[in-house]
């Protein structure tokens, strides 16, 4: 019997986050609340999440926004049209409006930051499986305003950021993160060389000097 006293089976969850100690912390904040909740599956990357989400059948997924092989962008537009009545919910250490937007469009029916506790992650996976959007406080109000000339408007942009190309932008962050080139290298499945190569277009076209300096300017952009 849940909290408010009516017979229902718990929201079965999925998982989808590149870190197994953050996949381990989620399962165990949830697992306190197994009225609500109960995780079925997870996964570490996208092809993983492809394969799990259509095995397990969850009703809700939590999705990260950024992985190494495409993030949660690329999961819904793999998994959606063969699963419509999945429900995502991203969750995520960035609050960045680009982010916000960019998982709403592909079909995120609410987004939350990795603040969140577990109790009030809990809540908000019910809500969304109960068809209800779920946002952050501050987050609602980029969708407020994406979203006000009608679902087609633009999204909210940086001019500097849209210069990049997203796999600029997945070594960028990292590297504003403290990832050594190498790591770069291995957490992305490149070699160190086109890492050398991607920073370098960085820094040409921010102008910046130094990884310290696109440290920074990630850091500004929230993009870690």
């Amino acid at each position: 019997m849940t909290s408010d006293g009516t017979d229902r089976a718990p929201v079965r969850v999925f998982l989808v986050d590149d870190h197994a100690l953050f996949r381990s912390g989620v399962r165990a904040e949830l697992a306190t609340a197994p009225d609500q909740v109960e995780v079925v599956g997870e996964a570490g990357s996208v092809g993983e999440a492809v394969a799990g989400i259509a095995h397990y059948e969850p009703q809700v997924v939590l999705l990260d926004v950024h992985m190494p092989d495409g993030g949660g962008a690329e999961v819904l537009r793999r998994v959606r049209g063969d699963h419509p009545d999945v429900v995502f919910l991203a969750l995520s250490v960035s609050d960045a409006a680009e982010d916000v937007i960019a998982v709403i469009r592909g079909g995120a029916r609410g987004y939350v930051t990795k603040t969140i506790s577990g109790r009030e992650l809990a809540d908000a996976v019910c809500q969304v499986a109960a068809g209800d959007p779920v946002f952050s406080p501050r987050l609602a109000g980029f969708v407020l305003d994406a979203f006000s000339q009608g679902p087609n408007s633009a999204p909210i942009g940086d001019p500097e950021l849209d210069l990049l190309t997203p796999r600029e932008r997945d070594v960028l962050r990292l590297l504003a993160r403290g990832y050594a080139y190498k790591e770069i290298a291995s957490e992305l499945f490149i070699s160190v060389k086109t890492v050398e190569t991607h920073v370098s277009s960085v820094l040409r076209k921010t102008q910046l000097s130094n990884r310290y300096e696109l440290s920074r300017w990630a850091t500004d952009r929230r993009l870690v």
